[in-house]
């Protein structure tokens, strides 16, 4: 979709002010003791808490004031439709678990979306005061007046760090791939959700492998990712904003390398 300088700077804008929005209405409720409910009827753990929900309605609520034509698409709230071609897609806060154990790596995820896929993207970490975004020729970190480029890193496998949320991803298939990637790489490191993806974009890490997510998980670590150099796909080379298994990779050298072991018999 070709957008103006107008609809960019709006979007751009936009974005910014429903990060502040989010911030506000999560930090009260950081390492304090938030209402949580479990969302797993299995019998796991899969927590929402009240700043999820808080976050979510003060995002969607500057979109009701600058943009009320664009769909949203959020994690707590659902699907609102909208005739513009555009969707955000908002997950309140990536990492519940992180935030109820009180670690500080936790994100609010912003993007807009064609029907491509994402356009521009923020991951929000508001406690440590971070903003990664992507997209529209901009990759940076800002934090406080502080401005940096975000630029990916090459590496090879052997010499790789590599990230991922749970040790025991997916179905035991998908555990299997995963772990003859993590056997070769140098360093594997767990628990980071959306801010593993952050430290791709900051050339700090090399590699996530995740699988089972949403399309309000990966949206915006796409658009922040793939601005600053690197490459997110499915585990089969294709598109990953539809979720389920995804491989975010620095350069597109090792992405092929890892595709070929996660694929490998």
């Amino acid at each position: 979709m070709a957008l103006s300088k107008t609809d960019i700077d709006d979007i751009t804008e936009t974005a910014g002010l429903m990060a502040d929005a989010a911030g506000q209405a999560i930090l009260p409720h950081f390492r304090g003791d938030p209402d949580t409910e479990n969302k797993d009827v299995s019998g796991g753990y899969d927590p929402v808490t009240v700043a999820d929900r808080a976050s979510e309605k003060a995002m969607r609520a500057v979109l009701a004031t600058r943009r009320p034509d664009d769909a949203i698409l959020g994690e707590e709230f659902g699907h609102k439709p909208g005739h513009t071609g555009l969707t955000w897609v908002l997950d309140p806060i990536d990492g519940t678990r992180a935030f109820v154990s009180g670690a500080p790596v936790w994100g609010v995820l912003i993007s807009v979306a064609d029907a491509s896929g994402p356009l521009f993207g923020m991951i929000v970490q508001p406690y440590i005061g971070e903003r990664f975004l992507g997209g529209f020729g901009r990759a940076e970190l800002i934090r406080g007046q502080d401005v940096r480029p975000l630029s990916t890193r090459a590496s090879t496998l052997e010499n790789a760090i590599l990230l991922s949320t749970f040790p025991e991803i997916g179905t035991e298939a998908e555990y299997r791939a995963f772990s003859k990637v993590s056997q070769v790489c140098k360093l594997t490191r767990y628990g980071l959700d959306c801010y593993g993806y952050a430290l791709v974009a900051l050339g700090q890490a090399d590699l996530v492998i995740e699988a089972g997510l949403h399309e309000y998980d990966i949206h915006a670590p796409i658009a922040v990712i793939e601005a600053a150099g690197g490459i997110v796909t499915d585990w089969q080379g294709g598109p990953a904003h539809g979720g389920g298994q995804v491989i975010a990779a620095g350069d597109a050298a090792l992405h092929q390398a890892a595709l070929e072991l996660l694929n490998s018999a």
